[in-house]
């Protein structure tokens, strides 16, 4: 076993983004002069503390052969899954034979390719010597309100101590791993990594990022994403 934990990627890339309309999965549309899973990909290429990625993709998926890898890392491609937490059940599990099961696995969503090196800076050095691990997340600024099945307010909802869930979400193979299992054999609706982690009776850490770090998930997300990418010292 390596003497200190090793860092993984981990990026489920078999989503069709259906809220997009557009005429291939939202990871494979231009942005800023490449696509936008090579932009996401590109977050990780230089960072030091980086052992590998493994990008989970769709059978027969027929963009991700014109995707430009980057030379300085490893990418090994998974099967993708019908949801997004197979895809991330499969990808550690071709990650285990490369990984100690004690390494840390950052899960990042494909269609997030704003990440800062900071906020992976933040992310790992606030982590390391956590029992648990945690995820990059934002605090909640607007007012929250609940809505009934009529879309008509049913509450305002208290907003202190509520956050946005960004990724990457950063815990150990092994623990990530037995806890999306579990979770999926209870029935449990994993939402994201750290769902599945709770879900095991684990409280992850909130490690506070970049408002920048945006998800592509609507037309509107390509301009703002293209706008913090220009405006971006790191590639």
């Amino acid at each position: 076993m390596p003497s200190q934990p090793r860092h993984w990627v981990v990026i489920p890339a078999a989503g069709v983004g259906a809220r997009m309309k557009a005429d291939r999965p939202k990871q494979y549309l231009p942005l800023h002069g490449k696509t936008v899973i090579e932009h996401t990909l590109a977050c990780f290429t230089h960072h030091p503390a980086i052992a590998g990625i493994v990008v989970a993709v769709s059978d027969g998926d027929p963009h991700w052969g014109q995707v430009h890898l980057p030379a300085e890392l490893s990418v090994t491609v998974a099967r993708g899954g019908v949801e997004r937490c197979h895809s991330v059940l499969n990808a550690l599990q071709a990650l285990s034979a490369l990984a100690d099961v004690n390494d840390w696995v950052l899960v990042h969503d494909a269609a997030r390719p704003c990440l800062t090196r900071h906020d992976i800076d933040a992310l790992i050095t606030t982590l390391d010597d956590d029992d648990i691990g945690g995820i990059l997340a934002v605090p909640v600024r607007d007012t929250m309100k609940r809505a009934d099945a009529q879309q008509r307010i049913e509450r305002t909802e208290e907003r202190a101590n509520l956050w946005h869930a960004l990724t990457p979400q950063m815990f150990r193979l092994g623990l990530l791993r037995q806890s999306l299992e579990r979770a999926l054999a209870d029935g449990f609706v994993v939402t994201d990594e750290a769902s599945a982690i709770e879900h095991a009776g684990q409280r992850p850490k909130l490690v506070e990022g970049s408002g920048s770090n945006i998800k592509v998930t609507r037309p509107e997300d390509l301009a703002l994403a293209e706008f913090f990418l220009r405006n971006s010292k790191h590639p």
